[in-house]
């Protein structure tokens, strides 16, 4: 398991993370060695430490939480027409594979006296993203975390990624791509879920 560097500050912080990819990099050069490469050539002199600190990059959401970053730029607002962040770009690792799936996710909510700040849904979608995932849950996670910490009437996520464990692997199928879509509150109605959808398609 990744190790949370995150409530670490100063000298002693960078310490503990470069412990961390110390020990991650010694790994990456263990399978460097059995699959057939040789870690000490050249071109992979370098490649442990990197691809340990590339890991830990692209999984630095197990170090954030949702509720934090919502709370962070909630507003008093009257209204309650549906608010729409669309095509928030994403990149994850699979976790049956650890390879990268990547797309767009779009959260639609109707506030109930309260909104957050547009910038914040593109993090909570990072916070979910950078972690080891599939894209069932990670809809479902972006769907929960703001409908539960903005208490919004209702909220709809709709996300569309390609899999590289599709594409590289396995039936090696380039063109395919998977949706999923979760709403909670006010979206079980299906007339806001299709007024949803055709906002998405304008």
């Amino acid at each position: 398991m990744v190790k949370d560097t995150s409530h670490s500050t100063g000298a002693a912080g960078e310490q503990k993370k470069k412990a961390v990819v110390d020990e991650i990099a010694a790994h990456f050069k263990a399978i460097l060695q059995l699959i057939g490469e040789d870690p000490g050539r050249e071109g992979l002199l370098k490649t442990p430490v990197r691809a340990a600190k590339a890991l830990l990059d692209n999984t630095h959401g197990y170090s954030q939480q949702a509720g934090p970053l919502i709370a962070s730029a909630m507003f008093e607002h009257p209204g309650s027409d549906i608010v729409i962040v669309k095509d928030i770009e994403f990149y994850s690792l699979c976790e049956h594979h650890v390879l990268p799936f990547f797309g767009r996710i779009s959260v639609g909510y109707i506030p109930n006296g309260k909104i957050v700040g547009l910038s914040k849904l593109a993090r909570v979608v990072d916070v979910y993203a950078r972690r080891l995932q599939v894209q069932e849950r990670l809809t479902a996670q972006v769907c929960d975390a703001v409908m539960d910490q903005l208490g919004a009437k209702g909220v709809i996520v709709f996300c569309e990624a390609s899999h590289m464990c599709m594409k590289m692997r396995g039936v090696e199928k380039q063109d395919t791509t998977t949706v999923t879509m979760q709403y909670r509150g006010a979206f079980e109605d299906v007339s806001l879920r299709r007024e949803f959808m055709q906002l998405l398609s304008r």
